[in-house]
């Protein structure tokens, strides 16, 4: 049921959310009349809204999220294609049980998208952002139990550098899990703010970076060990892999070298795939200046071959 406070949410980021890449998903997808789409991170529903106004002749998308409250606001955003899509709670490394909720088989096209949503972002009150004061949550799904406040508080020094230096690739890492450490002896650290300002104070000024802010490498590196996101992805493409039809594709869109890698070294490792994107692609300088939150995106996109269909008695 979508509130009146949802739906004037929905209005305002109507506004403001801008979907990364589209034409270039879009032709990735190559999508085809009857055919069947999965969205496995619907967001805001961007990417799903632009295929289906650009194909009406395709037979419908299943639509994933495993943000419940950015999945409510999609369906709201959709609504005018109800009747071609199916929406579902779940993780997109659930996506096969998804087709056999839904009947399905395999499909002829997979978009991932593995930024945050613009509601994530800027209106959830999760703390995904240090922009604005609001509690260390960063769960993806309320569901699950640990915060960002928890890993925070509560992990020893040493495992706090080490998922700081893994997963934001960040150098001074020991320096900031010894700040946050010292500080949260003091009083719990619960806030946004708070930890970016510790996390500001602990890197010597003269090697703050100059294009993002100091906080940035450690708040991304929290959020990918709280949601488990490299897991996810690693375990989601080889579940993509075995639901795509002999010659559909997969589009997906990534936002940082980590994660990059990953589907990358995917790509390449698998031998029912063919990369049809050997560099991945970027935006153009005109996407980049009307949506400045695309510039770090890349796509990679490959088709199952046809040779390795697996037949199954």
């Amino acid at each position: 049921m979508i509130s009146s406070k949802n739906t004037a949410l929905g209005s305002k980021l109507e506004q403001i959310h801008k979907p990364v890449l589209v034409k270039e998903v879009l032709e990735g997808l190559a999508p085809k009349a009857g055919g069947i789409y999965l969205d496995a991170t619907l967001g805001l529903g961007g990417h799903t809204k632009a295929l289906l106004e650009e194909h009406p002749e395709i037979e419908r998308v299943i639509a994933l999220d495993w943000d419940e409250e950015a999945l409510e606001l999609a369906k709201e955003r959709l609504a005018p294609f109800e009747d071609k899509i199916s929406f579902y709670h779940s993780n997109f490394k659930n996506m096969e049980l998804v087709l056999s909720e839904e009947g399905v088989d395999a499909v002829d096209g997979i978009i991932m998208d593995l930024g945050l949503s613009s509601f994530q972002l800027d209106e959830s009150g999760r703390g995904f952002s240090f922009m604005r004061d609001e509690p260390l949550d960063m769960r993806m799904d309320r569901a699950t139990t640990v915060m960002a406040s928890d890993m925070v508080n509560k992990l020893p020094e040493e495992r706090l550098a080490e998922l700081i230096q893994l997963y934001g690739e960040e150098s001074w890492a020991k320096k900031i899990a010894a700040a946050i450490v010292a500080r949260r002896k003091e009083r719990p650290i619960f806030s946004t703010l708070e930890l970016a300002t510790i996390v500001k104070e602990a890197i010597p000024r003269r090697f703050h970076p100059r294009k993002i802010h100091p906080a940035t490498k450690t708040f991304q590196a929290i959020r990918i060990a709280i949601n488990r996101e490299f897991e996810n992805l690693t375990q989601a493409l080889g579940v993509a892999t075995k639901i795509l039809r002999p010659g559909g594709r997969l589009c997906v869109i990534s936002f940082h070298s980590l994660e990059d890698r990953i589907v990358k070294r995917f790509f390449k490792s698998s031998d029912q795939l063919r990369i049809l994107t050997k560099k991945p692609l970027r935006p153009t300088e005109a996407e980049v200046v009307n949506n400045p939150r695309s510039r770090s995106a890349k796509l990679r996109v490959a088709e199952k071959k046809a040779q390795e269909m697996e037949v199954t008695k």
